[in-house]
């Protein structure tokens, strides 16, 4: 069997219909994907169903964390095998996720939990033992090896060195720099496996991540994902934001695992916000006659829409983004098909057009409620 057949039965074992073909022309897009560790098989599946329209060419690629996990292994797959072979490879990437995460990962849901397929694991005692544990001492005294196994999986799901030469996506992948604070971009010709794991870095969890001279931990910190490369080094006007991590929650957290969690979703929020009120700014700008004719020419009128999972993953607990379990992951990959297919509905003739989302009312005046 052939990587395209197996990818079109496996895309018919999670419910997903089979390829639609393309012609004509098409329209180029940037994506800037968020990071959110095993939700980013939402993500994973968002991507699969763009692909799959067929109406959608990919430009440029910014990703943070698993995001820019997504972001790479789709980019060598696509420079290998086309659509289908960045499908397959996006496939067989989160499946040896799962795969690896069952045999080596302590944690685990509990029996009641797997047996009413509920996703997330406050419910763990090795989870909680984990989290106590990740709050007393740090990785360098827990895990002295800095053992990481996803590690080994990204260095054998894509060669970087060819990778790099890759002309038919532009990759830009964040890791914020421990001694400064900001974020660096990693682009194509410079992506190696420690620039892709200091993406991922948890400081919590891992090691930082040294690259000549400088450490690195998670980029979300500082740009989750960074969004003004695809600004600079891309000739695409239209911008589309995949989100892992909730914007808007309705429930007040009132315990102190929901608080944590909202903290969680917070923090790894606020650096795309800045991003967008800066982004808002500009196209008031231009947008109002703001700027003399001389300098129109300098300022670039960005498309904006965005992919929302305030609502699709409102269920999920952060504890579930360390759930590898395989039918959990098809499930985000489930509800980012989904997700994916009703906003290509709503808003593919808008594409090329203008922005299919109110950056002040959607993203920096929260509160007055979302639709989306």
């Amino acid at each position: 069997m052939n990587s395209t057949e197996k990818g079109q039965n496996d895309a018919t074992d999670c419910g997903c219909p089979a390829p639609e073909q393309s012609s004509g022309h098409k329209k180029t897009i940037n994506l800037a994907l968020q990071g959110g560790g095993a939700h980013g098989a939402f993500t994973w599946g968002v991507m699969d169903k763009l692909i799959e329209d067929g109406r959608l060419k990919i430009d440029g690629l910014s990703g943070t964390s698993a995001g820019a996990m997504n972001a790479v292994v789709y980019a060598y797959g696509n420079m290998l095998g086309g659509a289908e072979g960045a499908r397959q490879a996006l496939h067989d990437f989160w499946k040896q996720i799962s795969d690896t995460s069952m045999i080596m990962s302590p944690l685990q849901k509990t029996p009641w939990d797997t047996w009413t397929d509920k996703w997330n694991m406050d419910n763990s005692f090795l989870f909680q033992m984990f989290e106590l544990m990740s709050r007393a001492f740090s990785p360098y005294q827990f895990n002295p090896m800095n053992v990481n196994p996803l590690r080994d999986i990204v260095e054998k799901t894509v060669d970087f060195e060819v990778l790099n030469r890759c002309q038919e996506t532009k990759l830009f992948i964040g890791a914020t720099k421990v001694s400064t604070g900001k974020v660096r971009v990693f682009t194509t010709d410079e992506i190696t496996l420690d620039a892709v794991m200091a993406s991922a870095c948890l400081p919590q969890l891992y090691q930082a991540v040294k690259i000549d001279h400088d450490y690195y931990w998670d980029g979300g910190y500082m740009g989750n994902p960074a969004i003004f490369p695809l600004f600079y080094h891309t000739d695409t006007r239209d911008v589309v934001i995949i989100h892992i991590n909730p914007m808007e929650r309705e429930e007040l957290p009132t315990d102190a695992s929901e608080i944590m969690d909202r903290l969680n979703e917070i923090t790894f929020n606020s650096s795309l916000l800045k991003e967008l009120r800066a982004i808002a700014f500009i196209t008031k700008l231009i947008e109002e006659g703001w700027l003399k004719d001389e300098y129109k020419h300098r300022l670039k009128h960005m498309l904006m829409h965005s992919i929302r999972a305030d609502k699709i993953l409102c269920d999920l607990k952060v504890s579930s983004k360390f759930n590898g379990d395989w039918k959990f992951l098809l499930d985000l990959h489930r509800r980012g098909r989904a997700t994916a297919e009703a906003w290509l509905e709503a808003n593919y003739d808008d594409i090329g057009n203008r922005s299919t989302v109110d950056l002040k009312k959607e993203f920096l005046d929260i509160g007055g409620g979302h639709t989306g």
